[in-house]
């Protein structure tokens, strides 16, 4: 055997490429937060009126100024804030889903969860006139509903990536359908509300709202980013993670389970963002160039995406457009381009 093959060798070459791989991740991280920090800023400082920065920082900090405090306090900081938690949530659970299917139509704005939280929605605005709390109850229990089912039907010795996505689209096209018999029945004052919600808004954002969304956040954070080896080892395959000792059952249980709260609680307050939990990680993966589960990147991308989606629908165009609707915008292409890519390689399990 010679030096270059020797076990020594392959050892420091495998530590070279982990430590290049995390020096990627670093620089990652400090490029969407460099983002986050210039968005946060803009979106505190730029609106109908331009607010001096030393101003809103005063604002923030509970100071009164007349014509800046209200502005500022009330109206841009909720938002600015409830976006980058909705986007992190968003972007967590669709990695998470992505990375345990093995695939990248595996997003719950695909396979059905966030259809199940929003015919729930609707269905409770329209026909009980639920407004607030009960409707976000209403939507995170539907979304925990749905996912279980999906689950199970998808489940046979095991869940297979591709069967559960089709399994997901099949549920999502009938609960899109329960949507629109609601909007269909729905009284004048009650449509308006319901196609507000459903597009998906950061209107009237407030820190109150932005609380549950921070604390559900930080639990499934917490129990995602404990299981990112098991999730790189199952992205191997159930068999070889099996062979090194990962309890793949609880596994896939539990980063389902902490998936679904995250993205449920997000869409309970903002509605169904689309295309936010999709499009995260592979934004995520362009920008580090690196494999493996992509966890902390991608919640930092989608909090990136809501944000700066938001303001653009708000500021840069001639009209004033909702979050959803400036995301969806970029997320349908992408999805077609995947879709084409994906047949030319021969399905999608």
């Amino acid at each position: 055997m010679t030096e270059s093959t020797s076990p020594p060798a392959l050892v420091q070459i495998i530590r070279d490429q982990r430590n290049r791989q995390r020096g990627s991740l670093y620089r990652c991280c400090i490029v969407f937060i460099t983002l986050l920090i210039v968005g946060v800023i803009t979106t505190l400082l730029v609106g109908q009126s331009m607010t001096a920065p030393t101003e809103a920082f005063r604002a923030i900090l509970g100071e009164e100024i007349a014509g800046v405090s209200f502005t500022v306090r009330e109206l841009r900081f909720p938002r600015a804030v409830l976006a980058c938690l909705a986007g992190a949530s968003f972007g967590l659970s669709g990695a998470a889903f992505q990375v345990l299917l093995r695939n990248p139509l595996a997003s719950p704005d695909i396979i059905g969860i966030s259809a199940g939280a929003g015919a729930a929605a609707v269905f409770t605005i329209v026909f009980w006139g639920a407004t607030g709390l009960s409707v976000s109850i209403a939507a995170v229990v539907a979304a925990l509903v749905v996912a279980l089912l999906i689950y199970l039907l998808a489940w046979r010795d095991g869940v297979a990536g591709g069967r559960l996505i089709l399994i997901g689209i099949g549920i999502a096209a009938m609960l899109q359908s329960v949507t629109a018999y609601s909007l269909s029945k729905a009284p004048a004052w009650r449509l308006e509300e319901a196609l507000r919600w459903l597009t998906g808004t950061l209107n009237g954002a407030t820190l109150a709202q932005a609380a549950p969304v921070a604390l559900t956040l930080v639990f499934c954070a917490a129990i995602l980013l404990s299981h990112s080896r098991a999730l790189s080892a199952l992205q191997m395959g159930d068999d070889t993670a099996s062979a090194i000792g990962v309890p793949v059952a609880r596994t896939r249980l539990l980063v389902v389970l902490s998936a679904v709260g995250a993205i449920a609680v997000a869409t309970a307050v903002c509605g169904p963002i689309a295309f936010v939990a999709f499009l995260a990680r592979p934004i995520a993966s362009r920008v580090a160039r690196t494999g493996g589960p992509l966890l902390l990147i991608s919640a930092l991308s989608g909090a990136v995406l809501v944000l700066l989606a938001d303001f653009a629908g708000q500021h840069l165009l001639p009209a004033r457009y909702p979050v959803g609707i400036m995301t969806g915008v970029l997320g349908a292409p992408y999805l077609l381009y995947l879709l084409v890519r994906m047949h030319r390689k021969g399905g999608i399990a």
